[in-house]
């Protein structure tokens, strides 16, 4: 009956029960996404405070500048290679199945006023403008905007300033930060008693909007993307178990509430807090967390990197066009471009899969249209890879910087330290209301610290 009790068993049942309610009353569950949306702002409104606090305390421990530069070259590194492969993999995917051969499509009969309304007039930001809005208007401009990279450029400056501080306001503030930081996932805690009435709401809307037949008119461009991101995790894995010794499945099983929960509400973001929590707890270094994943969330996204670049050529597929090895080289550099500047923008696919086909002049921008009724069920694939691929780069970065234990990490994936032994592990840390301290020099934060 434990089982029962647990936050994946009851989200497993609330998509299981929100798919039914939108097949069986696809009006009603087209009402319901107030429940998902909400569920979401209400995990987004701490986002931008924890990865602060989180960032500052990591960097503030660590206390050499050199080794936050090296962390975040490492991770863009990282992030660079893992794009490219997938999107390489999502050409060669729509080139081996051709998903859109039998289509046929007319382009001249396809109404692209579904794309304006989807995007809602945004565009993708340009190279210098992406660089530019990192640097924000104000200091609380980006904590009120919720802009993630943003507010990881002040806590990185913050952070730095902390660390090279050295007199007893650093020991306070640094004290001050952390009591702050264990009051902010404590209320995510209370939060996520939510969570399945979220997942409920967001996956009955998607049904009931959307319809399960979409899932067989466009059949073979879904076995397509799910396949070609099966292949990807795979890699990902061997790639994670090569550097670090991660057992990936493993690793699944111990975030499978946090899995669980980004599908159903087809968000990534909302299990954001916790997913860095759990990495923390499972041997990375709470400052490579703190900048890897965040950045990863806007420069690796490996699921949409596979959608976008199998997508584009589904598309020419289904209009009769089929693509010279050149225009798909120009696909692949498109997208490693288009693809960094997506987290935060609305419709952002549909934005850069129209900046693709406009590079490419081979087919008319209105096709686009067609992945209106699909795209949808495309984001289980996208928000699963997507996080696997973030998480999978912390553990690497970390390894990379002599910041990972191992042996914590393979204990805790393991189950030789139980969950119970983790929550009162953080119990102990919050009613302690003390801040061990690093000596001079000592790269490593010890997991007992988080």
């Amino acid at each position: 009956m434990s089982f029962m009790k647990s936050l994946f068993f009851q989200i497993i049942v609330a998509v299981i029960i929100g798919i039914g309610v939108g097949i069986l009353w696809p009006d009603l569950g087209s009402l319901l996404q107030p429940l998902g949306t909400g569920f979401i702002k209400l995990i987004k409104m701490i986002i931008a405070p924890l990865i602060f606090m989180v960032i500052v305390t990591g960097i503030a421990k660590i206390g050499d500048l050199k080794s936050v530069g090296r962390i975040g070259l490492k991770a863009i590194i990282w992030f660079e290679i893992a794009t490219t492969i997938a999107l390489v993999l999502g050409l060669g995917t729509a080139n081996l199945l051709r998903p859109g051969a039998s289509m046929n499509v007319d382009p001249s009969t396809l109404d692209a006023s579904g794309i304006e309304a989807k995007t809602n007039g945004s565009e993708l930001p340009h190279v210098v403008d992406f660089i530019m809005n990192i640097i924000p208007t104000s200091v609380v401009d980006a904590f009120a905007q919720n802009a993630l990279l943003q507010v990881l450029l002040v806590a990185c400056l913050f952070g730095v300033a902390l660390a090279a501080t050295e007199n007893k306001a650093k020991e306070n503030v640094l004290t001050l930060i952390e009591n702050i930081l264990g009051i902010l996932f404590r209320i995510i805690g209370y939060i996520m008693k939510l969570a399945p009435i979220g997942a409920f709401g967001a996956m009955a809307y998607t049904v009931g909007a959307y319809g399960a037949s979409t899932l067989s008119s466009f059949g073979m461009l879904i076995i397509a993307c799910y396949g070609a991101a099966l292949l990807f995790l795979v890699m990902l894995a061997l790639a994670a178990w090569w550097i670090t010794g991660l057992n990936f499945l493993q690793f699944v099983k111990y975030t499978r509430s946090e899995v669980m929960l980004a599908i159903g509400t087809g968000s990534s973001e909302v299990v954001m807090p916790r997913m860095m929590d759990k990495l923390t707890k499972a041997g990375c270094d709470r400052a490579v967390v703190g900048l890897v994943v965040p950045t990863g969330y806007s420069f690796n996204l490996d699921g949409a990197s596979i959608y976008l670049s199998l997508a584009t050529v589904f598309l020419a597929q289904a209009v009769g066009i089929d693509l010279t090895l050149g225009q798909e080289i120009t696909i692949l550099l498109v997208l490693m471009l288009s693809s960094k500047g997506m987290a935060g923008v609305p419709g952002s696919a549909f934005l850069a899969l129209s900046a693709t086909a406009a590079a490419l002049n081979a087919f008319p921008v209105a096709a686009v249209a067609l992945l209106l009724g699909a795209d949808r069920f495309m984001d289980t694939m996208r928000v699963f890879t997507n996080l696997m691929g973030n998480c999978v780069a912390a553990f690497v970065v970390a390894k990379w910087e002599g910041l990972l234990d191992q042996k914590r990490m393979r204990a805790v994936l393991s189950g030789e330290i139980s969950a119970a032994e983790l929550e009162r592990e953080e119990q102990a840390s919050l009613s302690s209301m003390s801040v061990s301290r690093s000596e001079p020099g000592k790269r490593a934060v010890s997991p007992e610290m988080l």
